[in-house]
């Protein structure tokens, strides 16, 4: 290069100059192994190699500077967020030693060691590779086949690490010395060592592969196979086996390979890809047709050595062994000819000249070198398993050894030329990179060292995507180079972020010492310039075309069209010397910045700067890039860069200034003398482009500076102050401008861009109306419209230049210099086809579409008018749209599918236009962000669709159109719904409670109290039921001694108390765990806490203890056992069923102390009922039941039929079936089984079959109702409650087919016991030594079952003959042969069976007694007692309150969870009738045993229909109760009353009970009227199926949460019932948080307003949304609306409406600013008038209308009053102004005379609102307005004429739209 060039070089300024050191070496310097290293240090090198080998090599490597820098290595990329995102700083992977640090951090941002990893051996080499998990058929759902694994790979001498950031590590063992490791697009690829008795192999002998891969570290390693182009397009495919083809890149995407042959000194690019499997099979069937016996053994010498040194043999075999016929190709076995190492040029001509890969490929010799036969397979991990030897019977290979398929394949693309000049073998790349020019065109650089060359080639797919076609070489001197890139990101919706890349001049780098290319100055200037360094600016451009200004230096002389600019570092030939003992080399290019290495060893990061920072600036050049000629936009752009990024370049307020004074220069006009663009301000010096030096302005200032200040605004401001007036100050004369701007100016056609100034215009102009649908870029808009106009009068296009006028008034009228262009000159203009005489205007284009009138396709620019292509498409509904792509226009209509269609997933319901709109623009990605940015005439009907869409959402829209219509709530509850895990956010009861440290031990301290204080929030009954629930604290013993009492007695007398207080304390612990149900998550570490059951009381007023262990009085043996079983159910019960807890959870939870073995019983079964036994392992299971412990037995087996409830699981089966003797076989073992495990063995049958109508079971079970006693004492006790306990069998498994119901009604009311038949008959021939029961049936023992297992049959069948069976007797003599307690439970299962007939009032209870009781029924104030003969007064009195209980009972499972109001009084009003019974002076005669079992049963029934709902009076009524501890209460009533009240508060208001068949089964088990007498009472009923109720409860709570404070609130929600034969639809409003009714009798369930947002959930669709939703807690998000209080804050809303005054009315009050603007005429700029306009135009539009009248009572976007009185306002406005002298100005306008200065403004507001047309429209129509003095009375006249006509009908049509409003 030669001195002149030098000067004329441009100077590209870098920034922020840093010194670089690697992170990784200062952590590396503090890691631990550090010490031993300098240790090592201290010894001599001979010392350290005697020593351990590895070690003490690197030991004596540190001792030497030399070698330190090739000890550690790293490497930087651009950071990746954990997200997949890019962000802004640099992940760097250092090496060194044994240790790999992986780094992240920039400059601005603190770096921090990510990871650090050591291992056992040095590490060669270290990486970033991802690995791609191919996922199952079933992981598939989500849409997702694959799933991507971050890794980190460390390559050491024997195997790799493979390190992900989940956390999983792998270690994969190398088969093979590694020589290199790349990272591909599908895994790893390694390159094998070559040893040196491979070279040169002999002929018998093919060599082994050279190149492998690893697509998992799970994987084996494979290897690779390449693929040839044959003579006549044929392909062959073999391993690559040829060691002197090394790689030398390796790229992710385009996937392609370079490798360097070092005997031919040539590069050549592959595709790298996946095999095929026909090439797979090929590869395999190559060794088979191997032929000759010799080749027996090496054909498979790969597979062995593989197989010797890796992981072992594989029983997985190859998929394709089987495939013996499949692609067989016959091959030679390769002569020593091909083995040829001679270059041949002519072949390689050939091939060079051919740049697709299918042509002249198979005569390159090198290609013919890998002909490797070996077949050897490494197995895919899903691969189908065969015998090795399956397919080799045939073929010579070894049997033992199975093929490795490869995975692999690399296909020729290109290999470059050779050329004389490449004479030495050293011609290897040392660096090789990918980039892309400013127009997207890709090169593959790589850089020759040795020949100081940078070579690219231009690379492009093909059209069907399919290969890649490369052009001719470029070469470029250079030392080093290093890719950059400049981002030049625009607002964009589907565009990319373009990088392009340019090569400039020279870079100045600050800082930085320059060496003198003169010997007489030695010493270093820092400050001075970098002469002879050129480093990218940018990637990359080609093709530049001749440069003109000698602003490029091309190193190669004159090549034309190509003229590579490089964008690497070069250096010029005369300073390479002086140079290179300056900056030795590039590194680390990440983003746009890259590392130099400066010869003193230090290194220096640079950042090469940006391309522009002004968003208007990078909106120019894109759209200018987009519509010219790539050359031409190359030059343009790399002048531009030239100019701003000049070594002190501008400002970024000066960054517009100077671009328009650039792009002009380049488009011809002298700046200097262009009036406008002299006084621009660039604050900093100017670069090249536009002046040599700028000369530095005067101290002292000039005439100018006057000139400048008198013609400013603030002073034409200032004249016109009032105070300017009063000072009676005398106005400044502007002196006249200098001639040589007044005249003329003509430009110059030699520039750049003068040809192509209606293109650039025209783009210009798009994005100025791209600018106008931004409100934050006013100002950009305003400086874009001076150059708009400066080219419009220049290019004549008067439309244009009236139409600026139009948008600034105030701004054009001060621009009138005009420059000339030649008529020949404009010839050479290239007028491009889309440029259109009329601008296109994006507000009239909207205005048109509102207006219903036709509008032609708008034109786009991809890229550029992202915003107008968006509101184009919002307001067609997708229609039409004209693109411009580059220098060409087409049509578009967007009805095919090329651009984006209003695509939903089917699921989604879409029913309205706003609806399509709005999942429309979420699919587009518009979010409110945008909207905000819009202006508000153009984002209202955008607006309307969202308020539209806001009031009436679909519960099934995905999450981003939720967000987009401000609905929140739903899109959370949208997200909450996805999650796998039903675990509730805020609603998981994990609230620690506030309460005393003594209260915390109650088992009840995990409670939501957040969300019961809102059920409850007047009062503190949640609190008062804690404290009759709590058993953990010592019961109050007061008693008074009286004064005849020794000490002994009264002692004797307090334990004798206590003893009655304890039957009430181990009966709380049942409705303990009904309170606490499911309501909390342990945590997996801890054991869950139990409560302990507290058995001792204080006495007062010493609080003494009392104890019932003192032996004073007799306590019953093992009293507490079932007391402790219950108090574990109850702990258990609180786990939620979506808590995480395992097995090891489980068994970590066994108590280790024997007295506590009960408690764990029941927690094993409260996991059955919750779900979680089964996660117990089965060896777990076996060793509880091989323990004997019975209390253990019991609760396991109910536990774990509970679990599997109605599944007819066989292992579950098996478990049950030993203990039940019934259904062993009859010579089976004997087994001592207690008699309570079998009955709970027999309920657990009937629970894994529920439902299942299992014939054999139910046989079986039916006859062991009535099995009668066996000797040997066998089955002689507690007989009831085990024939009892197949009633549940008859729902449970539905036996209506066997005849049943003859037997049991038999079993029922007695008889002549049947023969038994089945197995089981020779048991029971011989009678019991006990029992005597003779052929009759023991009713006693049987009516119970019997008459249950009836109702289950028959449930809700209605069936009358069945029912007719349990009716109850009507004879005195009848009624004497039955137990009354038999007639409740007749009475019962007959209203069970007849459902529908249940009625919720005392007429319907009453008419179940028959009439000889009602009758003879006594009084309850009678105070004498009736005398009969005839009648047993008793009989009749027992049997009126148990039928009365029966049917109470009935009514209470009828109404169970429903809060019937009409049950409720009808049972409160029976069981305040029995209370009063009690006390009654003929309580005697019904007895108050019986008395207190029917009130007991009363109160169980009202708390199952007001389950879950608190309700205060049953409060009362069980506290009552609770307080009742002497006289007949006995631990069964205790249990029952507690158990209601546990009911009362289910779940802590949360849970409620279901009716279904089975839930009722469940709770006539759970309740069975007939109580235990004392704590170990199992007679008639099994205590542990107290628990069953938890089969019947189900999540009903709707709990409203807040989605802004998420906090739970209150919310008006209504219920809708479908209609049913009792009452027709109906509505009921309710306060949520409140227990929803049951779901299968709703129809829909709506959040109503005013203060929350509506939702809907239909129930008609399915309820398995709302299921979904009360399963997760209950959780329903809601919105406040704005101006709107919560219910809590504002219980009356009062305040809320106060509020809502003030609510966010943007749109209106901008609008009414405009019109008071408009009123003051202080119109500068028409903007926010066309917005007005708009706006009216939009609820004026035919669509809106239809809209309005459709549903006129919905609520409008804006104030009705606001719309008409803003338009009245404008017409006056306007009027006003025509009629005081406006027409005149019009006039001047319309016939093309000079308007008066000060009326511009209002002719612009009065054309644009009025849409006047153009002076050109009206004479393209025939109408022209003449300017001739005379008739100018006569025009104006008939122009006001005309113009009232135009109005009034204008007007007529509005005042008709909008008494819509009124």
């Amino acid at each position: 290069m030669s001195d002149h060039s030098d000067e004329r070089a441009t100077m590209i300024a870098a920034g922020d100059l840093q010194e670089f050191a690697p992170r990784g070496r200062e952590h590396c310097r503090r890691h631990p192994s550090a010490l031993t290293l300098q240790l090592r240090r201290l010894q001599p090198a001979s010392e350290l190699c005697s020593s351990d080998g590895a070690a003490g090599l690197v030991g004596s490597l540190r001792e030497v500077t030399i070698h330190e820098r090739q000890r550690e290595s790293w490497q930087l990329r651009k950071g990746v967020s954990d997200v997949g995102e890019e962000v802004d700083y640099d992940e760097e992977l250092y090496v060194a030693s044994n240790m790999v640090i992986w780094s992240k951090g920039s400059k601005n941002q603190a770096s921090t060691v990510y990871k650090a990893f050591t291992v056992d051996s040095p590490v060669l080499q270290a990486l970033w590779c991802d690995f791609i998990i191919p996922q199952e058929k079933s992981e598939k759902a989500d849409g997702s086949d694959e799933v991507v694994e971050k890794c980190i790979c460390i390559l050491q001498n024997s195997c790799i690490n493979v390190h992900s950031i989940e956390g999983k590590d792998y270690i994969a063992a190398l088969p093979f010395q590694v020589a290199n490791v790349w990272p591909t697009k599908y895994g790893l690829l390694f390159e094998r060592s070559s040893s040196s008795h491979e070279v040169p192999p002999s002929p018998p002998r093919e060599p082994l592969p050279t190149m492998f891969s690893m697509l998992h570290p799970l994987d084996e390693i494979t290897p690779l196979v390449c693929k040839s182009g044959g003579v006549f397009g044929s392909a062959r495919v073999q391993y690559v086996a040829d060691y002197t083809l090394r790689i030398v890149f390796l790229n992710a995407e385009p996937s392609i390979v370079m490798t360097y042959d070092t005997v031919q000194s040539l590069h050549t690019v592959w595709a790298l890809r996946r095999v095929k499997p026909e090439e797979q099979n090929a590869v395999l069937k190559f060794s088979e047709q191997m032929g000759t016996p010799q080749n027996m053994a090496t054909s498979s010498s790969l597979t062995a050595h593989l197989r010797s040194l890796s992981k072992g043999d594989s029983p997985v075999g190859s998929p394709f062994q089987n495939y013996s016929s499949i692609h067989s190709q016959s091959r030679s076995v390769s002569s020593p000819s091909m083995q040829s190492r001679s270059p041949s040029i002519s072949n390689m001509a050939a091939l060079s000249r051919s740049h697709s890969p299918a042509l002249g490929v198979h005569s390159f010799s090198g290609v013919q070198r890998f002909n490797f036969s070996s077949s050897a397979q490494s197995p895919k991990r899903h691969s189908i398993t065969h015998s090795p030897n399956s397919a080799s019977s045939d073929s010579f290979l070894i049997t033992e050894t199975e093929p490795i398929i490869p995975e692999l394949c690399i296909d020729h693309l290109w290999t470059e030329t050779v050329t004389n000049m490449r004479l030495e073998k050293n011609s290897q790349a040392s660096k090789v990179f990918i980039t892309t020019d400013l127009c997207g065109q890709k090169f593959l650089c790589f850089l020759v060292e040795s020949q100081l060359q940078l070579r690219c080639v231009k690379f492009q797919e093909s059209n069907d995507k399919s290969q890649l076609i490369f052009g001719s070489v470029t070469n470029i001197q250079a030392k080093d180079a290093a890719p950059v890139q400049v981002h030049t990101s625009v607002w964009t919706i589907n565009c990319g972020v373009s990088c392009f890349v340019a090569c400039v001049g020279k870079v100045f780098i600050p800082g930085l010492p320059a060496p003198s290319l003169t010997m007489s100055n030695q010493m270093p200037r820092p400050s001075t310039p970098l002469d002879s360094v050129s480093t990218p600016s940018k990637p990359l451009n080609k093709h530049l075309g001749p440069i003109e200004e000698g602003v490029l230096l091309s190193p190669v002389p004159e090549l034309r069209d190509t003229s590579k600019i490089h964008d690497s570092t070069y250096i010029e030939d005369c300073t390479f010397q002086q140079l290179g003992t300056f900056i030795h080399a590039l590194r680390d290019p990440v983003h746009n910045r890259v590392t130099l290495e400066l010869s003193n060893n230090t290194m220096v990061r640079i950042t090469i700067p940006e391309i522009a920072t002004s968003e208007l600036v990078k909106r120019c050049l894109q759209g200018i890039k987009a519509i010219l000629p790539k050359e031409i936009a190359v030059q343009m752009l790399v002048k531009w860069y030239n100019a701003y990024n000049a070594p002190g370049g501008p400002s970024y307020h000066s960054e517009w200034n100077l671009f328009v004074t650039c792009l002009m220069n380049m488009m011809g006009y002298n700046t200097e003398r262009l009036s406008w663009t002299r006084n621009l301000d660039f604050e900093g010096s100017l670069s090249p482009v536009i002046a040599p030096k700028k000369a530095r302005p005067s101290e002292t200032g000039s005439d100018e500076d006057w000139e400048y200040l008198l013609s400013s605004d603030y002073h034409r401001n200032f004249e016109s102050h009032p105070v300017a007036k009063a000072l009676r100050l005398d106005p400044l004369e502007v002196l006249a401008p200098k001639d040589d701007f007044s005249q003329s100016l003509s430009l110059d056609s030699s520039t750049l861009l003068f040809t192509h100034i209606p293109a650039v215009f025209f783009v210009l102009h798009l994005i100025y109306e791209e600018l106008k649908l931004n409100s934050l870029m006013g100002e950009g808009i305003r400086s874009l419209v001076v150059v708009l106009v400066q080219l419009a009068r220049d290019l004549k296009l008067e439309a244009y230049i009236d139409y600026y006028y139009r948008d600034y008034p105030a701004l054009v009228k001060t621009s009138r210099q005009t420059c000339i262009i030649d008529q020949v000159q404009t010839g050479f203009m290239h007028h491009p086809s889309f440029f259109s005489a009329e601008p296109p205007s994006i507000f009239q284009w909207l205005s048109s579409c509102l207006k219903g009138e036709g509008v032609q396709p708008y034109p786009y620019l991809p890229g550029v008018c992202e915003r107008s292509k968006l509101v184009v498409l919002v307001r067609t509904s997708v229609k039409r749209i004209c693109f411009i792509l580059s220098a060409y226009i087409y049509w578009l209509l967007l009805d095919s599918p090329l651009f984006y269609r209003c695509s939903f997933s089917h699921s989604t319901s879409v029913s309205s236009l706003a609806e399509k709109l709005v999942i429309w623009m979420t699919n587009v990605g518009f979010t409110l962000r945008d909207l905000e940015s819009l202006p508000f005439g153009v984002a209202l009907p955008i607006r309307d669709a969202i308020y539209y869409c806001r009031e009436q959402p679909a519960s099934d829209w995905p999450e981003a159109v939720c967000l987009l219509i401000g609905r929140q709530d739903l899109s959370k509850q949208a997200c909450e719904g996805n999650l796998q895990k039903g675990k509730s956010v805020m609603l998981s009861s994990d609230i620690p409670s506030g309460t005393e440290s003594e209260e915390d031990e109650d088992g009840m301290n995990d409670m939501n109290e957040e969300v019961m204080s809102l059920i409850w929030s007047e009062d503190l009954r949640v609190q008062e039921v804690r404290r009759l629930l709590q058993s953990a604290r010592p019961v109050r013993v007061n008693v008074v001694q009286m004064p005849e009492a020794s000490d002994h007695e009264y002692i004797e007398e307090k334990e004798n108390r206590l003893l009655q207080l304890c039957q009430r304390t181990m009966a709380l612990p049942v409705g303990r765990g009904m309170f606490t149900l499911f309501s909390y998550h342990p945590v997996p570490t801890e054991q869950l806490p139990i409560p302990k059951l507290n058995l001792t009381g204080r006495a007062p007023p010493r609080n003494t203890t009392v104890d019932l262990n003192s032996g004073n009085i007799d306590v019953p043996p093992n009293m507490a056992c079932w007391a402790s079983f219950h108090n574990g159910v109850a702990a258990g019960l609180k786990i939620a069923p979506a808590s995480q807890i395992d097995s090891a959870w489980i068994v970590y939870n066994k108590p280790k102390i024997a007295e506590l073995a009960n408690e764990y019983a029941g927690f094993l079964m409260a996991l059955g009922l919750n779900g979680h036994l089964t996660k117990l392992a089965t060896l777990n299971i076996h060793d509880y039941l091989t323990k004997g412990h019975e209390m253990t037995s019991i609760g396991l087996l109910l536990g774990v039929s509970a679990a599997k409830l109605g599944t007819m699981d066989m292992a579950i089966t098996r478990l049950l079936s030993i203990h039940i003797p019934a259904l062993l076989p009859p010579t089976s073992t004997e087994l001592d089984v207690p008699h309570n495990v079998q009955v709970a063995a027999v309920i657990g049958i009937g629970l894994v079959y529920q439902g299942t109508a299992h014939r054999h079971t139910a046989e079986v079970l039916l006859a062991e109702i009535g099995r009668p006693p066996g000797p040997e004492m066998e089955y002689c006790t507690d007989r009831e409650s085990y024939s009892l306990n197949h009633y549940i069998l008859g729902n449970l498994i539905g036996m209506s087919d066997l005849n049943v119901p003859e037997q049991l009604y038999q079993y029922m009311v007695g008889g002549h016991r049947r023969f038994q038949a089945g197995m089981h008959r020779e048991k029971h021939k011989s009678p019991s030594y006990q029992i005597k029961e003779g052929d009759t049936i023991n009713v006693d023992v049987t009516c119970p079952g019997a008459t249950l297992a009836l109702a289950m049959i028959y449930l809700k069948t209605n069936n009358r003959s069945i029912a007719d069976w349990l009716q109850a007797p009507d004879t005195m003599y009848l009624l004497d042969f039955v137990k009354p307690e038999f007639l409740l439970l007749r009475t019962l299962a007959r209203c069970l069976i007849l459902w529908d007939d249940i009625l919720p009032n005392s007429k319907w209870v009453n008419s179940n007694v028959p009439q000889i009781i009602r009758e003879n029924s006594i009084s309850l104030h009678a105070t004498e007692l009736p005398s009969s003969e005839d009648l047993s007064l008793e009989t009749l009195a027992q049997a009126h309150v148990y039928i009365i209980a029966g049917a109470c009972l009935s009514l209470g499972f009828r109404f169970a969870g429903s809060e019937n109001l009409a049950a409720f009084k009808c049972l409160y009003k029976y069981a305040t009738d029995f209370l009063k019974c009690l006390s009654a002076p003929t309580a005697s005669i019904t007895g108050h045993y019986n008395l207190e079992t029917c009130l007991s049963v009363l109160l169980l029934s009202l708390a199952m229909v007001m389950a879950g709902s608190g309700n205060l009076k049953v409060l009362q009524l069980c506290r009552f109760m609770h307080k009742k501890t002497g006289g007949e209460m006995n631990y069964g009533f205790h249990l029952a009353h507690h158990m209601a009240l546990g009911l009362l508060f289910l779940g802590g208001g949360r849970y409620s009970l279901s009716t279904s068949n089975s839930s009722i089964a469940a709770l006539l088990c759970a309740l069975y009227p007939h109580f235990p007498v004392h704590s170990t009472d199992n007679r008639y009923h099994l205590q542990a199926l107290r628990h069953l109720y938890v089969l019947a409860a189900e999540p009903r709570l709707l709990t409203p949460v807040d989605v802004d404070s998420n906090t739970p609130c209150y919310a008006l929600i209504e219920v809708t019932y479908k209609g049913t034969q009792w009452y027709a639809e109906a509505t009921e409003e309710l306060m949520a948080p409140t227990l929803l009714p049951e779901l299968h009798l709703l129809k829909q369930i709506r959040v109503k307003g005013p203060r929350y947002w509506e939702l809907l959930i239909d129930l008609t669709k399915g309820t398995n949304h709302l299921k979904s939703i009360l399963s997760k807690g209950g959780v329903l998000y809601v919105k406040l609306r704005a101006g709107q209080l919560s219910y809590k804050e504002d219980p009356m809303g009062w305040r809320s409406l106060l509020a809502q005054t003030v609510t966010h009315r943007n749109s209106e009050a901008r609008a009414f600013k405009a019109v008071r603007r408009l009123e003051r005429r202080e119109m500068s700029e028409t903007f926010e008038l066309w917005q007005i306009k708009l706006v009216l135009e939009f609820f004026s539009s035919r669509s809106h209308q239809e809209r309005m009248s459709r549903n006129p009572n919905r609520g409008l976007f804006m104030n009705s009053e606001f719309l008409p009185v803003m338009k009245c306002t404008i017409d006056n406005t306007l009027d006003q102004w025509l009629q005081a002298g406006g027409d005149v100005s019009l006039h001047s306008y319309l016939s093309g005379q000079p308007t008066e200065e000060s009326q511009l403004s209002m002719l612009a507001c009065f054309l644009i609102y009025h849409s006047v047309p153009t002076p050109g429209q009206l004479a393209a129509g025939g109408l022209e307005v003449s300017t001739s003095p005379e008739i100018h009375s006569e025009f104006r006249l008939a122009l006001l004429l005309l113009l009232t006509v135009l109005l009034l009908r204008k007007r007529y049509t509005n005042a008709c739209s909008f008494s819509f409003f009124f």
